[in-house]
């Protein structure tokens, strides 16, 4: 998914005193025109811009296509990341100048490398009526963020706890692992709660992790998480401990990993590592070079750059961890 801001808003993140866990409220985001489908964004933000190397966490839907006119983002570069595709309901058709002709289902891992460059583009399927998921990027680190272009997707089975199923597309959780190749340690997986359901889920300590409330209320170490914020909790914590108190089923996305430890500069679709970085980036896919390559079969033209910002571009990491 292409990232149309160009001047972002600052968003405060608030921490809930002696809970240990950062509440992310989330901010509403217009992919462009005026049948635009509104994404709720949760990172970066101005307090907090990754969880491990995910540095960008986009939730959309239930979006009515009917109204909205669903997905449908021109081909568009990346670079210095990975993109990480996770469905609830639709489908996304997605083409990338790698030659990858894909299509993302619910319960479905699409994750494409474009370190080096790449452009992709993604269209909601004609049978989506409702379009529902996720959008999340990760930041690759400085010894591959020129990795060459890929693309790995992967359906993970459902894993039964005690009141809750977990589906593992990255890293380990509740004695799964997931074959997925990734960058830097990490941890991503949907896990439904059952009505009521307590679970004290460990995990890594080494990692620093976020909840994602998707549907129904949760409440993580007892801080309560409503649809669409994401509770962060810092490294040494080797349990989530997450409950369900509605009366129907809730659906959080885990996010984790060891604390990403570089600063970046996240401008438009790039990933860089300082403001020159960004501008040559730009230039390039403009000038329609070799970088990013071409995608086929898409029909009509690819996304222009929008316009720099006047100031420079700095780079941004998190703020140090306690005891750092």
């Amino acid at each position: 998914m292409s990232n149309t801001e160009t001047s972002p808003a600052e968003v405060v993140c608030a921490a809930t005193a002696g809970s240990g866990v950062e509440v992310l409220a989330p901010r509403a985001v217009p992919l462009g025109g005026p049948r635009a489908m509104t994404v709720r964004r949760t990172l970066p933000q101005r307090g907090r811009s990754m969880i491990g190397a995910w540095c960008f966490a986009d939730h959309y839907g239930p979006d009515d296509v009917s109204s909205t006119g669903g997905m449908d983002v021109a081909p568009h570069p990346h670079t210095g990341l990975q993109t990480a595709s996770w469905l609830f309901s639709g489908g996304i058709e997605h083409r990338d100048s790698h030659g990858v002709h894909a299509v993302v289902r619910p319960g479905e891992l699409n994750l494409m490398t474009g370190g080096r460059g790449i452009c992709h583009s993604e269209v909601s399927l004609p049978g989506t009526s409702v379009l529902h998921g996720v959008q999340l990027w990760i930041a690759l680190p400085a010894a591959h963020r020129d990795a060459p272009r890929d693309f790995q997707h992967h359906r993970p089975d459902p894993v039964r706890l005690p009141g809750a199923t977990a589906r593992v597309f990255l890293g380990t959780l509740a004695g799964h692992t997931s074959p997925v190749r990734a960058f830097t340690p990490l941890l991503g997986a949907e896990l439904v709660l059952e009505p009521g359901a307590a679970l004290e889920l460990p995990v890594d300590p080494v990692h620093e992790h976020g909840v994602l409330v998707d549907r129904g209320e949760v409440e993580l170490a007892g801080v309560r998480l409503s649809r669409a914020e994401l509770g962060y909790t810092a490294p040494q914590v080797g349990t989530l401990r997450l409950t369900n108190p509605g009366g129907s089923p809730a659906r959080v996305m885990v996010l984790g990993g060891e604390p990403f430890g570089e600063q970046i500069v996240m401008w438009w679709n790039f990933v860089a590592r300082d403001h020159e970085e960004i501008v040559r980036y730009r230039d390039e896919w403009q000038a329609g070079t070799d970088r990013f390559g071409q995608v086929a079969g898409y029909p009509g033209a690819r996304l222009p750059a929008p316009p720099l910002p006047r100031g420079r571009l700095r780079p941004r990491g998190n703020p140090p961890l306690p005891g750092r």
